[in-house]
């Protein structure tokens, strides 16, 4: 039997465990949050508390007979925290024989709105992307010593249900932030969901994947065609240095690159279900 073990049951995860519970996999994970344990065992997975402070024994328990570990928790300033607790305890338990990981566009830096494969360089221009470059190296390493397949999924932006410019637009809350020449990039949520299903028996050794639609497009350009689907007036534009933009949102204005997903399709053989963000946003906005 397969058993997926997450660290870190959010959006991403959740997509996953959607799929794969119907095909008699076993899913058990983590959360951070203790008001979501109740919700997540309605969902028919096993969810543990683990706030990345210290190591709890049903956690590792938990993982005995899993065979398959997803990463899905940032890193904090000592590294990753599922990696510092229970490194030990993954590389002890003979029946994973796969780790995936979670990890960012954000690792490759600025290119000048050119474009970037898994070739290019890595020069991380912000700290979280330093942060999530030293976490995949040092799960790199890790997979390594312990002979296990390790596969990297660089992601963009995350957009799908319930966190989309529809949603935000309908909430009165969207931003329609302009930077000339900026070009962002962005993947639904069951297409990274589609990417994981197709790695889960990749072969041993450390593999890269970015996970992205096929268009890199001017953030603005998201945002009013939302607002056309929806027929409400398209929001003001606003200047990426605005205060009211969190840290994380401010980050995506720092580095403007096109980010390729050739690899993804031609190994893994990928076809997405919304290979830009027309077709998903018509989508969520049920068009």
């Amino acid at each position: 039997m397969s058993r997926l073990f997450c660290f870190g049951l959010g959006y991403c995860a959740g997509a996953l465990s959607r799929r794969l519970i119907p095909q008699g996999w076993t899913v058990a994970g983590t959360t951070a949050h203790a008001d979501k344990v109740e919700r997540l065992a309605s969902e028919g997975v096993e969810p543990f508390f683990f706030d990345g402070t210290g190591a709890l024994h049903d956690v590792a328990e938990a993982m005995q007979g899993a065979t398959h570990v997803l990463l899905s928790i940032p890193p904090d300033a000592q590294g990753d925290p599922a990696l510092r607790h229970y490194g030990d305890a993954i590389a002890a338990t003979p029946s994973i024989r796969w780790i995936g990981y979670f990890s960012t566009v954000g690792v490759y830096g600025d290119a000048a709105g050119n474009w970037v494969d898994e070739t290019s360089a890595t020069q991380p221009g912000t700290e979280r992307g330093q942060r999530r470059l030293q976490a995949e190296n040092g799960w790199s390493d890790f997979a390594r010593k312990a002979g296990k397949t390790l596969v990297i999924y660089r992601l963009p932006g995350i957009y799908g249900p319930g966190r989309s410019a529809i949603d935000q637009l309908k909430a009165g809350t969207a931003r329609r932030i302009f930077k000339p020449g900026q070009l962002t990039n962005r993947v639904h949520v069951e297409d990274i969901a589609t990417a994981v299903e197709a790695s889960l028996d990749h072969p041993a050794g450390v593999h890269i994947f970015n996970v992205t639609d096929d268009l890199p497009a001017p953030p603005q350009d998201v945002i009013a065609y939302g607002a056309e689907l929806l027929g409400v007036p398209c929001p003001p534009a606003t200047d990426p240095s605005d205060a009211d933009l969190s840290p994380t949102a401010r980050s995506f204005y720092i580095e403007n690159k096109k980010v390729s997903n050739a690899r993804m399709k031609s190994e893994l053989g990928v076809k997405l279900a919304y290979p830009t963000y027309i077709e998903g946003l018509k989508s969520i906005a049920g068009l």
